[in-house]
This record gives C-alpha cells, sequence and structure tokens, in this order.
C-alpha cells in the first residue's frame, strides 16, 4: 500500500499498519516513527480543515476548565476517601480531566499516546464544533477516557439532561481504574486501587455518582435531596449495562444518608470472600 493510500486510510477509519511499511527505507523504528508522524500530521491537518474557526458554547466562556475538574470532583473525594488522601486524590483528578477545545487539539492529536486514541479524540472534537467527521463510523461521542485521563467534548456545555455529568462519571471511573501508588499514596496488600469495586457494578457506581452529584449541587436541604431523588426515578439511564431501577433505588437511599457517597460505595464494593 502506498503512502499516500495509508493516509487516506487512518483518516477515514483510524486503523493503520503499526509497522508503516508504506513509508520505505531506513532502520525500523526509523520507518514507524515517520510514519506516525506523518500520519498524525495528516491528522491535524484535516482536522483543522474541517472545524474551521469554531466558536466556544457561550456557556463555556469565563470558566477555568483546569479547575472545573476539581469542582466536580471535591464532593465526590470528600465524602470517599480519608481526609489524610483527599488533597492527593484531588491533585490527580485535576491533571486527569482534560477539555478538548481549538486551542489544545493540536498538541492532543500530536502527544496522546496511541494513533487510535487521536483519531478518537479528532472526532469528539469535530462533533462538538458541529463539524463532518472523519468517516462513516465515527463515533459521536461526548468523552473519551484513556488510563487515567478523561478527554471531555465542548458539546459537555450543552447537555439539558438536569441529572447527568459526563464528567463526574468519568472520574467515578478513575477511581477503580488508577492504583494507589500511581497516585502517590501507600499501597497494601489489600488496597491496590483508589476505590475496591465489583466490576459488574462499575457502571452503576459511575451512574449513581453522577445523578447524586446534580442533586447536591441542586438542593440544599434534605427534604430537597429526597424529592429530586424521586424525580431523578423517573429518569431513564439509557445504557443496557445497568439496571435503572436500582441505581434510582441507590440514589434514594444516598439522599437519606447525611454522607451518600460511602451508601453508594458501600453498595457497589466486591462482595467479602471467605476464608
Amino acid at each position: 500500500m502506498a503512502r499516500e493510500d495509508e493516509i487516506r486510510r487512518y483518516l477515514a477509519t483510524g486503523d493503520h499498519d503499526m509497522l508503516c511499511l508504506a513509508w520505505h527505507g531506513g532502520a525500523h523504528v526509523e520507518r514507524m516513527e515517520r510514519g506516525e508522524r506523518e500520519l498524525r500530521e495528516a491528522l491535524v491537518a484535516e482536522v483543522n480543515r474541517r472545524a474551521g474557526a469554531p466558536d466556544v458554547p457561550a456557556s463555556a466562556h469565563g470558566i477555568d476548565l483546569l479547575a472545573l475538574g476539581r469542582e466536580k470532583a471535591e464532593p465526590m473525594v470528600r465524602g470517599l476517601f480519608p481526609r489524610a488522601e483527599q488533597d492527593t486524590v484531588l491533585a490527580l483528578v485535576e491533571r486527569s480531566v482534560v477539555f478538548v477545545t481549538p486551542n489544545n487539539i493540536e498538541s492532543l492529536l500530536l502527544e496522546i499516546h496511541w494513533l487510535s486514541s487521536a483519531w478518537k479524540i479528532a472526532n469528539l472534537y469535530l462533533a462538538s464544533v458541529g463539524a463532518e467527521l472523519l468517516g462513516e463510523d465515527a463515533p459521536g461521542i461526548l468523552g473519551y477516557s484513556e488510563e487515567t485521563t478523561c478527554y471531555v467534548s465542548l458539546d459537555y456545555f450543552r447537555q439539558g439532561d438536569p441529572f447527568a455529568d459526563f464528567v463526574v462519571h468519568e472520574i467515578a471511573h478513575i477511581f477503580h481504574n488508577c492504583k494507589r501508588r500511581t497516585a502517590g499514596l501507600k499501597e497494601a496488600r489489600t488496597r491496590e486501587w483508589l476505590l475496591d469495586m465489583d466490576y459488574g457494578k462499575r457502571e452503576t457506581f459511575a451512574y449513581a455518582c453522577e445523578a447524586y452529584s446534580r442533586i447536591l449541587q441542586r438542593a440544599s436541604a434534605a427534604k430537597e435531596r429526597r424529592a429530586l431523588a424521586e424525580e431523578f426515578a423517573g429518569f431513564d439511564v439509557e445504557d443496557d449495562r445497568v439496571n435503572a431501577e436500582k441505581i434510582a433505588t441507590l440514589v434514594r437511599q444516598a439522599c437519606d444518608r447525611r454522607n451518600g457517597w460511602e451508601v453508594i460505595l458501600s453498595h457497589c464494593a466486591p462482595a467479602m470472600q471467605g476464608p
């Protein structure tokens, strides 16, 4: 396959030959590095061509995007972690939430580890600015997570669901995907991850955290929280990985307690194993 064909294939599908055999000459590693660099540069050029000079949503103007992740995470962290660990976890989260904007899209596409991830983020960005996506099968996504980093579309600021918060949802996943030592915390034999969680309840945890976080933002009194929990029960969680009724029940239980975060975590913790 010619180099131009390989570039076209990557731009349309996100797939590429990892060995970069279309780039002839030079040592094996040198050829791969040259091929990857040219694929990334082609991706940046095509994204810029399609996006033009996009506008940032009015609701995002004046917001400190770097601080927003910490602001969203702080109630969760205060409710889920011991006081001595909270600042360390908050610092991790602050580094982990990245909003994809016209100002940083080029550097993200050039620096993110995997070419396939760069392609997904390119489409995330194009969708957020109303531009044509790169291919027929390109995902229309609000965010994308890789390891402990969550990339968030500017469409986040256009959400209309009163109980939805994609940033909180993805931060919740960071807690069970990140090892304690990665965050700079002491690790024990029985405490490898920031939060231990039943694998099958990870999405339940994230959706419950998302709804409970929005309720706390909107209500200052217990009576108001319970009323909003009942309102949330009337919303359908459109995700076949979870049971919407169980999430609604869990959110109700959380709203009945002073620290609802502990209720959510307790429900989603792994079952105790016998000797």
